[in-house]
């Protein structure tokens, strides 16, 4: 299967290179450009594409409310547009915001393009991209902004205790082979756990995972 990509950012040297790099790639095409969010939102819809590589700081509606709109106007399962924002580890502010108007992604300008292509497949997949090494990070932002979670923690129901167990492991930012190394399970198995707990709690993906672990009381900020 075809990934389908829509290309969102002002820098038109950004979209040219990601769009050369995915051109010599069999199984993924860009089917479009968008210059600003009001552009990348109307393709999104017109395209459906399978990703959207989403800049944040673009001129008119940023990246953040072009992901909100995005996210919000998907029609069901399957029909979804995913979005991978473009960001830097500097601008923390973008990126919680990102996560809370449903981006499954976040990458930073300046890593390579294999890994950027790599985070395409992986969000593609129905899978996120969230780095152990701002996982507490981006937890602290979004409890800060709700802090109604520090009194009421959320009640996890229909889950078996080795599913906790690998809710709990999700929830610090361990990838899947971290987490089959941990249980002494097999990565398959993890991704099957994984996919029990997307289907029982709801979840859109990996990132919503991570934040209703801490919900539950199952990790913590400081953990």
């Amino acid at each position: 299967m075809t990934v389908r990509v829509v290309l969102a950012d002002d820098q038109q040297l950004i979209r040219t290179a990601l769009r050369m790099v995915i051109a010599d790639i069999e199984d993924m095409e860009v089917v479009g450009e968008a210059a600003n969010g009001e552009e990348a939102v109307a393709l999104a819809g017109q395209l459906r594409p399978d990703v959207v590589v989403m800049d944040i700081r673009m001129p008119g509606m940023d990246g953040i409310e072009a992901t909100r709109r995005i996210t919000a106007a998907a029609a069901g399962p399957g029909s979804e547009s995913r979005i991978v924002v473009l960001t830097t580890f500097d601008d923390d502010d973008y990126v919680y915001g990102a996560l809370r108007a449903g981006a499954s992604g976040f990458l930073v300008k300046d890593m390579g393009l294999d890994d950027i292509i790599a985070a395409i497949r992986v969000v593609a997949a129905g899978d996120a991209l969230i780095a152990p090494g701002v996982t507490r990070r981006l937890i602290r932002d979004f409890t800060a902004s709700r802090p109604e979670l520090a009194r009421v923690q959320r009640e996890l129901k229909g889950i078996t205790e080795r599913e906790r167990e690998v809710l709990t492991l999700v929830g610090t930012g361990l990838s899947n082979t971290e987490i089959a190394e941990r249980l002494f399970i097999s990565v398959a198995t993890a991704k099957t756990y994984l996919t029990r707990l997307l289907s029982k709690l709801d979840a859109r993906d990996r990132v919503q995972l991570v934040i209703i672990a801490y919900e539950a009381g199952l990790v913590s900020v400081n953990r």
